[in-house]
């Protein structure tokens, strides 16, 4: 059987909420690779993020591994809610500390499952690794490359390995080799690559009423956070305003000095140590 080496995901959206698209791609110890992607009408990315560890995840479990999982996100969200945050979250009976309802519970729920399922068929635990988004890593790229393709409903042709027995494994080369299609592995959710898929980017039908409602509470939240650090004036560091817009950081940095924010001008005020510190100015129409 070959053997996985490493596991890559992420997740894209456009609007946040909007279309969005995942993707995990699975690195064989015989240089091959497997690519999986999907779509979600109107998601965000953090759900997307999500999505794809759960996809990666479920195709590790799938393919019978039993050496340690390794999986790479630039997620920093992913990492601290499946390693640090989903701990308290059950003991609270999925309450935040301020009593509130866990966002994406559903998947939060599904991803410690199978954390779980993969820790007991390796014997060790999933090694959840932060990668640096956009710094030139072959398997992030390409992640990125299939998520945003689905978001923007213009997929990316996916390679996938075309069986799991190996010869003679060859050292890993963090390329893809394998150009063959396979059918998907049991049990996995993989929109199909073709050119009559009907999934329009605007519809959000198919998320259930309780999802999207939820989805504007978090909104209308983040929405009053984002005013209230107007009003006061206050700095705020790249990652807090990443963890605000629900993007990541390295988005943050890469927009420049200046600019705009749904009803906000975001400036670069200034330098302390290692962190970048912003500000926000409301501007009303």
């Amino acid at each position: 059987m070959t053997r996985i080496t490493n596991l890559y995901t992420d997740g894209a959206c456009s609007g946040n909420p909007g279309p969005g698209g995942w993707a995990t791609v699975a690195y064989f110890d015989d240089g091959s690779c497997h690519e999986l992607g999907g779509r979600d009408g109107a998601t965000t990315n953090n759900r997307m993020e999500m999505q794809a560890a759960i996809s990666a995840l479920e195709f590790f479990v799938s393919t019978k591994q039993t050496q340690q999982c390794i999986l790479y996100t630039d997620s920093e969200y992913l990492i601290k809610g499946i390693t640090q945050w989903v701990k308290g979250w059950k003991k609270k009976d999925w309450k935040t500390a301020a009593g509130k309802p866990v966002l994406n519970q559903d998947l939060w729920e599904t991803l410690d499952r199978l954390d779980r399922q993969v820790q007991s068929q390796t014997k060790v635990p999933v090694a959840w690794t932060h990668v640096r988004g956009h710094s030139g890593n072959v398997g992030n790229e390409r992640c990125d490359t299939i998520a945003r393709g689905f978001s923007s409903g213009q997929p990316p042709q996916l390679r996938q390995h075309s069986t799991i027995e190996a010869s003679e494994p060859s050292p890993v080369q963090h390329l893809p080799t394998r150009l063959v299609p396979i059918p998907s592995p049991p049990d996995l959710q993989i929109v199909p690559m073709i050119e009559e898929q009907t999934i329009h980017p605007d519809s959000n039908e198919h998320i259930p009423r309780e999802v999207r409602v939820a989805h504007l509470h978090h909104l209308i939240d983040t929405l009053r956070i984002a005013d209230e650090i107007a009003k006061g004036s206050y700095l705020i560091a790249s990652s807090e305003l990443a963890d605000l817009m629900d993007i990541n950081a390295s988005a943050v940095t890469s927009r420049g000095d200046r600019w705009a924010w749904r009803n906000w001008i975001v400036s670069r005020v200034r330098r302390e140590g290692n962190q970048i510190l912003w500000q926000l100015e409301r501007v009303d129409d």
